[in-house]
């Protein structure tokens, strides 16, 4: 339903509304009726810094979060919605396609202006527009609780932008994720963001996604990462990122010293660009995470990125699926892993590649070095169906046959491998008991499957999820 439409009182006593003060354009107060207890007082304060204000700090402590809701939809004509009443008081709240509006949106800031309870905002697809997002910003200079806000899709724009530009440079939130997906933020609106997040700290976490930044977009993206300090994860996908624009970026992510994860997926950049990707992966030293998926990249660029991966020391997962690499540009990304004993890799996505027994003989030989690498890819072509049930047959399955025929738990199995005779094993340690075991003989890919089922990610296996896990 959409929140946009006229909700009126029953009767005219229902709510009462303050007239706008003189000394303030915008300043608007809404005032939620008391409990017949509590005597109505007047503000004595003249200035406000937000026209989000309840007029009586004592009679909103006695007022109820759903009752101060249900009188800022009477002041702003919407209809309330119920899912908020019923989950305002949780940590967690999902307004995703609601129809707020602006309006809406506004009756929604005004009850979270010092609700202490949720910490998580979802308001994507609810055409709040800059007005919407202005009553956002103005609330989160009350609300110190809130700290992940989710408004994407919803036409900001570029005075969208400005205004998310200002809450930015007043550092001064306690919002550290904040997604801005599909908002039609343009070159302009690069400019205003990147501005203000050179000198912000507080953003950990920064979803720009299906927006328009194109060559210009990326300069002022490439200048803020060199100096940002405060950005872990940044999602750039589907935007319109070419040469230019992509190779400032990588310059800015050359020095960078903060973001972990970074998401450039399908945005077509091509071969040219990966030489500059090649250089980030042998000067950054801090990120973990890449995402470079559906970016044109053949076996020329995949070429130049193993130039990175030779010497990289600190990512762990890249994603190259959907990029025009066949097995040969695939073999020269695993050699480069293999060459570098520092490597810290455990996932490499060429998952639309298909492979030949001989690559998975030169894959085993990187397994040997870098056990906790994961090579994922589509198939291995030309393989006889016997090896191929032999490689696909689920390990766990077989597992579970042979406890079942020694009245053994699965558990006990793996815990009579582990010379401590205890719940943990370490991943290298784990994976060479279970080579060298003959209880129920396993190959090297079989052996990769029950490491991923029992991996902490801390290095361990944990033979206690299996108590959770079905065979």
């Amino acid at each position: 339903m959409d929140n946009d439409k006229p909700l009126q009182p029953e009767t005219e006593d229902e709510i009462e509304i303050e007239p706008v003060r003189q000394s303030s354009d915008k300043m608007l107060y809404c005032e939620a009726e008391p409990p017949p207890t509590v005597e109505k007082v007047k503000p004595a304060q003249e200035n406000s810094e937000t026209d989000l204000e309840i007029e009586d700090d004592e009679k909103f402590f006695t007022t109820g979060q759903k009752e101060l809701y249900l009188e800022a939809c009477k002041l702003m004509g919407v209809v309330p919605v119920s899912y908020f009443i019923r989950n305002m008081e949780e940590s967690y709240v999902n307004l995703n396609h609601h129809g707020l509006g602006p309006r809406g949106t506004k009756a929604i800031a005004i009850a979270l202006v010092s609700n202490p309870a949720v910490t998580k905002l979802e308001l994507e697809d609810n055409c709040i527009m800059e007005e919407g997002v202005l009553s956002l910003v103005e609330m989160l200079q009350e609300n110190y609780y809130l700290q992940e806000m989710n408004i994407s899709n919803n036409h900001l724009g570029l005075e969208g932008a400005r205004i998310i530009s200002d809450f930015f440079e007043r550092n001064s939130s306690s919002i550290w994720s904040l997604e801005l997906s599909g908002n039609d933020f343009k070159e302009d609106s690069a400019a205003l963001l990147c501005q203000a997040l050179s000198t912000n700290y507080r953003i950990k976490k920064l979803d720009l996604s299906h927006n328009q930044f194109s060559d210009v977009g990326g300069e002022h993206l490439g200048q803020m990462l060199a100096i940002n300090v405060g950005l872990t994860s940044l999602d750039l996908s589907w935007n319109n990122f070419h040469t230019r624009g992509a190779v400032a970026l990588c310059n800015g992510l050359r020095g960078n010293v903060t973001l972990t994860k970074l998401d450039l997926s399908m945005n077509g950049f091509g071969n040219e660009v990966a030489l500059a990707l090649g250089e980030v992966l042998r000067l950054n030293s801090c990120l973990v995470y890449l995402d470079i998926g559906g970016n044109d990249i053949g076996n020329e660029g995949a070429s130049k990125i193993s130039k990175g991966l030779e010497s990289n020391e600190s990512l762990r997962v890249l994603k190259l699926f959907l990029n025009p690499i066949n097995m040969d540009g695939a073999i020269l990304l695993i050699l480069a892993i293999k060459r570098n004993p520092k490597s810290r890799m455990e996932e490499l996505d060429i998952s639309n590649v298909l492979v030949s027994e001989q690559f998975m003989k030169t894959l085993d030989g990187v397994y040997a070095v870098h056990p906790q690498l994961d090579v994922v890819f589509k198939a291995v072509q030309g393989l006889s169906p016997k090896k191929t049930i032999f490689l696909l047959t689920n390990p766990m399955k077989l597992i579970q046959s042979y406890a079942d025929q020694h009245k053994i738990t699965i558990v006990d199995f793996f815990k009579s491998l582990n010379p401590t005779g205890t719940m943990k094993m370490s991943v290298d340690e784990f994976q060479k008991v279970m080579i060298e075991q003959n209880k129920v003989p396993l190959n090297q890919y079989q052996v990769r499957e029950v490491i991923k089922k029992l991996d902490e990610k801390t290095g361990m296996v944990n033979f206690s999820f299996l108590n959770t896990m079905k065979p």
